[in-house]
């Protein structure tokens, strides 16, 4: 892919570092975002010759100051990736008011203002890749997961509407929406549960980071410079 700067929300951990660590073995230069975890996300970028910064994606004046930052340290922006997320595993009738706007304010908010901060670079060269992450849930929905279902259900639709709006400017959206997989989200879910989920995978068993990474990777490539609009699922065949 070659000298490409690649800006990656919620990177420090999971599915976004293993994005980072693909991306940068590609030869592109990596910004690792971050909120909370900057001893890990610091390491991740000196591992990978990467930049690590700091923001809250629910805050739009930190992550317009983020993409302003990059602008000014790489002079471009090839790839934006919104990957921050959070779960959310409760009963609907005991959500909270805090609960549901914490979801949407991380999921979908921190998507539409790293793509609104993004968008006038992307316009004015005429070419950018914007990738964001959903989920399986966001396609069928969950039991238990109504808020985070709704919220990743809403990141499908900016993606496809945003397609068909920047389509005309050369810039692709695209979505990954992963199954169960193995990352620090999944891992407060029982043994049992895990295993029960690997066993209902027609493929036996739960995903890798690393394979989400690699579908991202995809997205972002040339070979799929025809694609835009898209919902690319690694989930091992549990939802078809």
């Amino acid at each position: 892919m070659g000298e490409k700067v690649v800006l990656i929300t919620g990177a420090s951990r999971g599915i976004g570092a293993a994005a980072a660590r693909r991306f940068a073995a590609g030869g592109c230069k990596v910004a690792v975002n971050y909120l909370h975890s900057r001893e890990q996300a610091e390491a991740l970028a000196k591992e990978i010759g990467g930049w690590a910064v700091r923001a809250d994606v629910t805050d739009p004046v930190q992550v317009q100051n983020m993409v302003d930052e990059l602008l000014d340290k790489f002079c471009q922006l090839d790839i934006l990736i919104c990957n921050a997320g959070v779960a959310q595993q409760k009963l609907f009738g005991d959500l909270t008011d805090e609960d549901w706007r914490r979801v949407f304010a991380v999921n979908v908010d921190g998507a539409f203002y790293a793509i609104r901060a993004a968008l006038p670079h992307f316009i004015h060269r005429k070419a950018g890749k914007i990738l964001t992450v959903s989920s399986m849930w966001g396609q069928v929905g969950a039991s238990c997961e109504v808020g985070y279902s709704a919220a990743k259900a809403a990141v499908i639709g900016l993606t496809r509407a945003l397609a068909k709006e920047l389509g005309p400017s050369g810039i692709t959206v695209n979505c990954v929406a992963p199954g169960v997989i193995a990352t620090d989200m999944n891992r407060g879910l029982a043994p049992e549960t895990l295993t029960a989920l690997a066993e209902e995978t027609p493929l036996g068993r739960i995903g890798t980071p690393e394979e989400v990474a690699q579908a991202l990777w995809y997205l972002a490539s040339d070979d799929a410079a025809f694609i835009t609009g898209q919902v690319l699922a690694p989930n091992g065949g549990l939802v078809i």
